[in-house]
């Protein structure tokens, strides 16, 4: 057609027309588009046109696409029949090739790595154990942590400053808990799992913008899951909980759950930043409070993580401030910080509970411990004098620490006293007078909460919901003066 016409043709291909002719308006200045060229149209300087046969060419070719993909789908369809007669013996057959490749991982991951194997026991009970994925990726030598658990502890409370690795010691026993139940050796020089039926973790911060949900109600979403679906022999990690919302609700929604989840008796790790929450609960049955150590030095004002678990709630009332201080923050605003925080620190020193009724929880709780180690004790598998040496050492431990609470019951009644007189100093309608008027009623309600426990017949320490939820968080913005109260 080129050298018929005597024009310059490029053939052209798009999806809507198939194969096209594209003619150089150049090439039709002193002449018409010859009749046998159809379906033209101008674009820019260029016409776009096709003839009959190509149209014919161009239909031959969809016909033979569309019989190619006829002929695969019957292909494919005829190999489905047949694959479908022999499926069950090649889903075993998968089924081996899977297992055999865990098996092998497994294997090779024993044979590189200092792992242990695991014991079922119904203790939780770990030797220095380590994150399995954090110990890879890490450049400095990742320290191991020690953890154990039983009805008596199984809420364990964790605080520690920011950045101590309060999640990484909570995810790292939740993965060597699943690693042990599905066959795997453990990173940790010794490890013994109960049986978990189930497994909850509540420990993103992130917010759903798809289902439109914000921080702290994607929180209370999860958390209303767990709560419904929690039983005995379920395992729990919990990281950061109320943290989305203000300081006043978040504490009490978080002292409301925890409540809850001490009930279920399910084991229970609760990493937190209220240090008031591991106040309040330390003296129920079945909590234990454990911290991250840091070293803080108040002469360069440095923070090292020592990445250890330790027990107590943290001591560093202030490590929040220390961080500000190392990050760089003004002179002027740390030290406004540092007033009003050793402001509510008195405030919270002062609400000190009854002594008579403090420790009669305490008391209970050392009794309840006692109690746990002797049923270990006649289900174990100690006998004579190893059993009487043992039972000797547990004796005078127990008597070691029932003289101890005694000597607290005198310091905090010397103490109230004190108390007593420095709040009859304080003058009336004062900021001074208005907290401590709240913290005697702080007292009362405590005092009054565990007298109610501690007479209650249920030997493990079953409580009911914190009352009075609402009067606390009233209060709270009362000592703080940060919000008008409403």
């Amino acid at each position: 057609m080129k050298q018929t016409h005597s024009i310059a043709l490029e053939m052209k291909y798009d999806t809507a027309r198939q194969f096209y002719i594209r003619i150089a308006t150049s090439e039709l200045e002193d002449r018409n588009l010859p009749e046998i060229f159809i379906n033209s149209f101008r674009k820019k300087n260029f016409v776009e046109c096709q003839t009959l046969d190509l149209l014919k060419l161009n239909q031959k070719i969809a016909d033979s696409h569309h019989e190619v993909l006829q002929m695969s789908d019957a292909s494919v369809q005829e190999l489905v029949d047949r694959i479908r007669e022999d499926i069950a013996p090649l889903f075993k057959t998968c089924e081996a090739i899977a297992l055999l490749d865990m098996i092998a991982s497994f294997a090779q991951l024993v044979t590189v790595q200092d792992y242990c194997r695991p014991e079922l026991t119904d203790t939780l009970a770990i030797k220095s154990g380590r994150h399995p994925i954090r110990e890879k990726i890490h450049t400095e030598k990742f320290v191991p942590n020690d953890a154990y658990a039983t009805q008596q502890s199984r809420f364990q409370i964790i605080t520690g400053c920011n950045m101590s690795g309060k999640s990484t010691y909570i995810r790292s026993l939740a993965l060597m808990t699943v690693m042990a139940q599905i066959g795997c050796f453990v990173p940790a020089a010794y490890a013994s799992f109960p049986i978990r039926h189930q497994m909850f973790a509540r420990t993103s911060t992130d917010d759903s913008i798809d289902a439109n949900v914000s921080t702290f109600a994607s929180e209370m979403r999860e958390t209303a899951f767990i709560l419904r679906n929690i039983d005995k022999r379920s395992m729990v990690i919990v990281d950061e909980l109320g943290r989305g919302t203000s300081t006043r609700d978040g504490l009490t929604i978080a002292i409301a759950i925890a409540e809850a989840l001490i009930e279920s008796r399910a084991l229970i790790w609760f990493a937190t930043h209220f240090r008031e929450l591991a106040h309040i609960l330390s003296e129920r049955s079945g909590v234990v409070n454990l911290h991250l150590a840091v070293d803080m030095s108040e002469a360069n004002h440095k923070m090292t993580m020592l990445y250890k678990i330790t027990n107590g709630w943290v001591e560093e009332t202030h490590y929040g401030i220390a961080m500000a201080k190392v990050a760089g923050l003004p002179a002027d605003v740390i030290r406004t910080a540092e007033e009003v925080s050793s402001t509510l620190a008195r405030n919270i020193e002062r609400q000190k509970k009854n002594s008579k009724t403090i420790a009669l929880a305490k008391r209970r709780k050392l009794i309840l411990g006692l109690r746990e180690q002797l049923k270990q004790a006649h289900d174990g598998n100690m006998q004579g004098r190893v059993l009487g040496m043992w039972l000797s050492k547990l004796q005078d431990e127990f008597v070691r620490r029932m003289a101890a609470i005694d000597e607290e019951v005198e310091r905090l009644e010397d103490e109230e006293i004190l108390d007593n007189g420095r709040e009859s100093l304080a003058p009336e309608g004062s900021l001074a007078a208005e907290i401590q008027d709240f913290g005697r009623e702080v007292r009362d309600h405590e005092n009054k909460t565990i007298k109610d426990r501690s007479s209650s017949e249920d030997a493990d320490g079953l409580v009911q919901d914190i009352p009075g939820a609402s009067r606390v968080r009233q209060g709270l913005y009362e000592m703080s003066g940060a919000l008008p109260v409403e």
